[in-house]
């Protein structure tokens, strides 16, 4: 009899461990970042052509397509951003602000439509409320990111394509 009940213990936790968790619990972000402020230093060895962004289920992306190698920034929550060269206060929609300055200057003619407007429309994505250009001055370009709240983000770079690079920025949907 003992034996018949391990037995069915042993079937029983068998057939427990193969069934699968519910659906929200597979879909678990697992986020391993911080808000606090991120850099890196940088060669100066590219120039920014241009700026996308993207939705995804756990993080909205924000990137920054660079011309050669690209690898310095400064990334970080800030109360205002400022416009490079003036110091006027820029406008960014949103319950918290990051500034996101790329140490690489803006190709000319490349750069211009990114003054002028052309920055990707970021309305309706989970977390990011706002882009704005704050300039391109003495090497480095700036943007004024507007997010929901003081989220976890992280900065990487990636190469290519090409010969190109790309300066990353994720910010978490949640904490």
């Amino acid at each position: 009899m003992k034996r018949s009940a391990a037995l069915a213990s042993l079937l029983l936790g068998a057939a427990l461990v193969g069934v699968a968790p519910p659906a929200s619990a597979v879909a678990s972000c697992g986020y391993v970042w911080g808000s606090l402020p991120e850099s890196a230093p940088s060669v100066r060895n590219a120039e920014v052509v241009d700026v996308r962004a993207g939705s995804h289920p756990c993080f909205d992306r924000l990137v920054v397509d660079l011309r050669g190698d690209g690898d310095g920034y400064f990334v970080r929550y800030v109360d205002e951003v400022h416009h490079d060269g003036s110091g006027e206060v820029v406008p960014v929609a949103g319950g918290a602000r990051l500034e996101v300055v790329v140490v690489e200057p803006v190709a000319v003619p490349d750069g211009l439509h990114l003054a002028d407007g052309g920055l990707p429309d970021v309305s309706g994505f989970g977390t990011f409320r706002d882009l704005a250009w704050a300039g391109s001055f003495e090497g480095q370009t700036t943007f004024g990111l507007g997010v929901r709240a003081r989220l976890p983000f992280r900065v990487f770079t990636l190469d290519g394509p090409g010969s190109g690079s790309r300066l990353v920025v994720d910010v978490a949907n949640r904490w």
